[in-house]
This record gives structure tokens, C-alpha cells and sequence, in this order.
């Protein structure tokens, strides 16, 4: 049994770029501009997403769901981090270190399963069009919801809890912008050969094999649209889809080199760059991916904006708007 050092529930220190307090003060005021458009860009796709008409369908169902996630996902960590760029203090409670841990877990395994559903919907939707109402009608899209979301719930209530059983009994020092499970591993003064293992697995199942089926769907979804003979018609399918890869390439090309980086002396300046970008850059490039390159949402937007929901739907974009 492991037994925990009298400090164990003393203040961590996150030192994040304390060595650079010039580059703090920079980071404070673009993760403040980056916080808002987050918040805002986020809340207008889950606001046209469920008041307009045309958008009751699967795909925005799961993209309401994936700006929801945003929202709380940078909320968990971004407060925090402007706290410390902003002033000397940089310490953060064990109470708050461990619900930053166990929520920031929760929603980021959330996201690794949600983007993969996503996927699937796209899959269904361009390789199986007559079939699409039928598979990924209401139910079957709050079920594949529940999942994304009950997953990254297990994994959090698994990796956390085994995570903060650690003694940090030599250094309170995070090398970090937040407690992140890596990190803490990293801090114990004890052999952490079962919780690498653990976060190890878990790194694969909720990162390598998503990706894996990720890929597998839009391997699937290109050959269909090769199939198609016209021109327009190819291009038109592929842009449906570029979109959520553009997601999943940020997601993922970021959250991999922190959790499947390995051990070196430049990691930790590695990761603080990483985890910046995925926990505050990318919630805020998602809601602008989705509605630059989407036709539908500028066009709700628009309704919004004009006040006009009632006015006739271009017919352009029906063909393929399932999935775009």
C-alpha cells in the first residue's frame, strides 16, 4: 500500500512559463482574446444548431454536443491559466488541482470519442444515403451521445483517482500550464511504473484506436465519392467532410504529442505548447472551421441575424447536406 507524505494535501505550483514572465504577460491578453471567441463562437453553433429548422439533423446534433464540450473543456483550464499569467502567484489548491484533473480528463476522452462518432455519422451518411434516416435516427444519435460522454466520464473516474493516490512528497512543482496526468506522474517521488502502463492503455484506446476508425471511415467515405462520375459531384462530397477532418487533425495532432511523446529533456517545453494549443487554440478553430466551410450554418446564421427563419432553404446544398 501506498503511503502518502504529511504534505500531500498542500498547494501545487504550476510554473508554467514563470522563466519567461514577458512571454506571460503576451499569453495573457491572446488566451483572453482566444477565451472569448471560444465562448461566443461556441454558443452561436449551439444556438443555431437547435433554433433553426434546418438544422434538426443528426450532424449538428453532434456538433452542438462537440461546441458544448468546447465550452466546458477550455473553461476547466483557461481561468486558471489567467490567473497565473497575470501575477507572481501561481499556485493552485490539491482540491483544485484534482477537479481540474478529473474534469479536464473527462471531457478530453469525451472529445476522442465524440469526434470518432462524428466520423461514423459521415460514413453513414455518404456510403449508406438511402439507409441514413433509418441508422441514425433520434435515439441512436442520444445513445452514441450517452457513450462519448459515459466513456470519458469511466476513463476520468479511472485514470484520476489512481493518479492522486501518488505521494508528491519531493517537489510541489507542476512543469505545466494545469494538472494534467503525464505531469503529476512525472512529479511522485515513487516508482510509477503502473500508473505509465495504465496511461499507456488508455492512451491507446482512446487516442490510436479512434484515430484508427477515423481514418477506416474516411478511407470508406473516399472510395464511395471515387464512384461518383461527375467532377462537381466528387468535389462537393469531399467538402462535406473536410471540415471534421481539419477538427480531428488539430485534435489529435496535438493531444498525441503529449500523451504519446516520448520521454526527452526538451518534453516538458514540448508539451506546455501543445497543451496550450489544444486546450485554447483549437475549441476557439472549431466553431470558425464549421461555419466558414459549412454553407448550412452561414446560412442559418444569416436567417438569425436577419430574423427570417421562415425564408425559403436554397435546394443547392440538399444533395450531400447530411453530412457537410
Amino acid at each position: 500500500m501506498i503511503t502518502l507524505c504529511n504534505d500531500s494535501q498542500s498547494d501545487f505550483i504550476l510554473l508554467g512559463f514563470s522563466d519567461k514572465p514577458y512571454l506571460e504577460k503576451v499569453l495573457f491578453w491572446v488566451i483572453l482574446i482566444f477565451y472569448c471567441l471560444t465562448i461566443s463562437g461556441n454558443m452561436v453553433i449551439i444556438l443555431v444548431s437547435w433554433k433553426d429548422p434546418k438544422l434538426q439533423i443528426p450532424m449538428y446534433f453532434f456538433l452542438s454536443n462537440l461546441s458544448f464540450l468546447d465550452l466546458c473543456f477550455t473553461s476547466s483550464c483557461v481561468p486558471q491559466m489567467l490567473v497565473n499569467f497575470w501575477g507572481p502567484e501561481k499556485t493552485i489548491s490539491y482540491l483544485g488541482c484534482a477537479i481540474q484533473l478529473y474534469v479536464f480528463m473527462w471531457l478530453g476522452a469525451t472529445e476522442c470519442v465524440l469526434l470518432v462518432v462524428m466520423a461514423l455519422d459521415r460514413y453513414v451518411a455518404v456510403c449508406h444515403p438511402l439507409q441514413y434516416t433509418t441508422i441514425m435516427h433520434t435515439k441512436v444519435c442520444v445513445q452514441l451521445a450517452i457513450l462519448a460522454w459515459g466513456t470519458g466520464l469511466l476513463q476520468s473516474l479511472i485514470q484520476a483517482p489512481a493518479t492522486l493516490r501518488l505521494p508528491f512528497c519531493s517537489s510541489r512543482m507542476i512543469e505545466n500550464l494545469l494538472c494534467e496526468v503525464p505531469t503529476l506522474i512525472q512529479l511522485s517521488s515513487i516508482d510509477t511504473t503502473y500508473n505509465e502502463i495504465q496511461l499507456s492503455v488508455a492512451s491507446f484506446i482512446l487516442l490510436v484506436v479512434p484515430l484508427i476508425i477515423i481514418l477506416a471511415s474516411y478511407g470508406a467515405i473516399a472510395k464511395a465519392v471515387l464512384k461518383i462520375k461527375s467532377a462537381a459531384g466528387q468535389k462537393k462530397a469531399f467538402s462535406t467532410c473536410t471540415s471534421h477532418l481539419l477538427v480531428v487533425s488539430l485534435f489529435y495532432g496535438t493531444v498525441t504529442g503529449v500523451y504519446l511523446q516520448p520521454k526527452n529533456p526538451y518534453a516538458h517545453e514540448r508539451s506546455k505548447f501543445l497543451t496550450l494549443f489544444y486546450t485554447v487554440v483549437t475549441p476557439t478553430l472549431n466553431p470558425l472551421i464549421y461555419t466558414l466551410r459549412n454553407k448550412e450554418v452561414k446560412g442559418a446564421l444569416m436567417r438569425l441575424g436577419r430574423k427570417t427563419r421562415d425564408s425559403p432553404y436554397s435546394s443547392d446544398d440538399s444533395c450531400m447536406s447530411i453530412c457537410c
